[in-house]
Formats: structure tokens, sequence, C-alpha cells
């Protein structure tokens, strides 16, 4: 449907012999690009179509898509997997055909009943379905954008910086002169969880893999350890803090190297078409159940207090993000089929703009 077409809806009244058609509405409805999906699978099998303009409700906000950061989230309810995003999502088909959450952009129009934000206002947030030229999202869950910060550099923050400061704020409670560990330092959460920790007054050790080492003591690690030269649960080490990205080690060894009051913060761990990162989660409940040390598992949610931390936090420049490549709208299944490899150097972006 090309912008400005006119459609018409009708009723066929099965009743009457013979039909009689009516004529319900009709009105005028642009369309827009989306990236869609009518089946799991990998990005290949994703499209771009052009769908009506989503209509929003009267607490959403209409935001014009500058930019969008692709997520692990996004592969996992891209491909259906683990099984249980199918049990909440659609088990043999997705339920929502549009992809993507983190966004950047500006507003095109606002709902009756939306008081923070006018037309043309720049923001950034959470966007259910954001893969596309125009979305609908939440009042609440959008953030003014500072003047000082790009779209490419909004678009990269929500997911990545709300989960580190769960982590490690709301979950850990990490304090100043305290020793954290992050584990998978160099990715999206992991780059910014080194900048929260330093933000605290922690000191941080982040392992990461050789090539990345001078990327996160740049962003404030004061330990780097190559994790393809040393095992960090068998150094001598303890720390009253994991942030576990990876969960690539059993949990007695996380356990050993931890102080005797210690906190392992759990935000993922490996790949697995049944359980997935849920398995690893699993395992640490049941292996901290017992002791003084606890094992912590949580999901994200956009909550006004974490996202005013945000704001605050990217607006003063306490936290950057750290952006490996931009890409344009079309290479989209591109920046998806990068963030399977499990290798992305911090976010990837990609803009709707040449």
């Amino acid at each position: 449907m090309k912008a400005g077409q006119r459609t018409v809806y009708v009723t066929l009244e099965l009743k009457k012999d013979p039909p009689v058609m009516f004529v319900d509405q009709v009105e005028s409805q642009p369309s827009m690009r989306s990236v869609v999906h009518d089946r799991y699978g990998p990005a290949s099998k994703l499209w771009i179509k052009s769908i009506p303009h989503p209509i929003c409700g009267p607490d959403e906000v209409l935001v014009a898509v500058r930019c969008v950061s692709v997520n692990p989230y996004d592969w996992h309810n891209m491909t259906g997997t683990p099984l249980p995003v199918r049990m909440s999502g659609g088990f043999r088909r997705p339920k929502e055909s549009r992809l993507g959450v983190d966004v950047s952009g500006v507003v095109e129009s606002i709902g009756a009943n939306v008081r923070r934000f006018k037309v043309g206002d720049e923001v950034f947030g959470f966007a259910d379905g954001c893969f596309a030229e125009f979305v609908c999202a939440k009042e609440s869950e959008l953030m003014s954008k500072p003047e000082n910060v790009s779209f490419e550099d909004a678009a990269a923050v929500p997911v990545a910086a709300l989960t580190a400061i769960h982590g490690l704020v709301t979950n850990a409670n990490l304090g100043a002169g305290e020793h954290v560990l992050i584990n998978g330092a160099s990715g999206g959460v992991g780059t910014f969880a080194v900048q929260v920790a330093k933000d605290l007054g922690a000191k941080v050790t982040a392992v990461c893999g050789p090539t990345n080492g001078a990327m996160v003591a740049d962003l404030g690690a004061d330990q780097v350890i190559d994790y393809s030269k040393e095992d960090f649960t068998q150094n001598r080490d303890s720390y009253d803090v994991i942030l576990d990205n990876v969960g690539n080690r059993r949990i007695r060894n996380y356990k050993r190297c931890l102080k005797p009051n210690g906190r392992y913060i759990v935000v993922s761990g490996p790949k697995g078409k049944i359980l997935g990162p849920i398995g690893h989660m699993l395992k640490a409940m049941i292996g901290f159940k017992f002791g003084a040390q606890k094992a912590m598992v949580f999901m994200a949610q956009r909550t006004p207090k974490e996202l005013e931390v945000i704001v605050d936090m990217l607006g003063s420049g306490r936290i950057k993000p750290v952006i490996e490549r931009v890409f344009q709208f079309d290479e989209i299944a591109a920046a998806l089929d990068h963030i399977e490899t499990g290798r992305t150097r911090g976010k990837l972006v990609v803009t709707m703009t040449k």
C-alpha cells in the first residue's frame, strides 16, 4: 500500500439473498516500511514489507524512528528459541509479526492522555515492534533524549543499560569499595556494567577476549582478565559481586571465588533450543539455595525510577555506549546474524536514514 492510498472496508451480509455489500468506512491510511516475519527461523526469513501506519492509543506516542539497536532479545524472538519464548509468543508461529524494542526518534503525534511529550520532541526508550519507520510506544517507556546525545547513541542504550542498572544497583546493591567481576565485559550489557560499577565507586575486574582488553580498560575497568589465557574462577581473588553475562563456568566454581556474603547476578547463559540461558539460571538458583552467598536472577523492568537514572547518567556522560557498527535499515538481517555469533563488541545500531 502506498502512502495516501484510500482503503475501503466492506462487510458481506450473508443472510441476505443475494448477499448485500455495505461500505462501512472509507479512509486514507499511509503506509510504512517494517521488518516482519511470519515464522520462526534465521534472519534470512525476515523481509521488509509495506504495512499501514500503527494507530496509537490514548496513552501512547507515535514515534518517527531514526535509529534502533539490535539485542539478543530480538534474536530469541526471531528464532523462537529457547522453548519458553514460544510459550508466550506463539508456539508454531509468532503471534507478533514485528521485532525490535530499542528505539530513538522524533514524536510524530501523541495520544489524548499524553502530557510529557509534544510533537517534535526527540525521544528514546522502549517500543515493541520498532524495526519500522514508525512505532507506537507507551508514554511511560519513553525518555527525552539529551541534546548532547546522538540518535545512534540513544538507540544503543535502553535494554543494555537498564539490565546493567538492575543487575548491579537494584539486585546486587553494589556499594563503593566493593569488588565486582563482570564476566562478558565487552558486550552490550557488559560495557554499560563496567561504567555503572565505576560510577558507584566499586573496584572492577573485567573478563573479555584478547582484542577487547584496551576498550574495557578505557571504560574504567581496574583489572582486565583475558579469558583465553586465564580462568578467573581458578585464581586467588575473591569478589563481592559477580555479574555474569556468559554462564560458561560451573556453579561451584563461581561460589568458590565469591566472598562469604557474595552475590552472583545472572544476566544470561549458554544458548540452547530447549531452555537456553534459563537452564543455567535454574542451576544457579539451586546451587546457591543454602548458605550466605546468594544467586539472583531477574528480568529488567521498565520502571520510571531506573529510566530516570539512565537519562541522568547518559546526559551527564557518566555512561556512553560502545557501538561496533551502524547498519542501514535494509541490512538489519546482517545485524541479527552478527548478534547470533555472541561476539558483538558493545552494541549494533541500525539507522533509518541513509
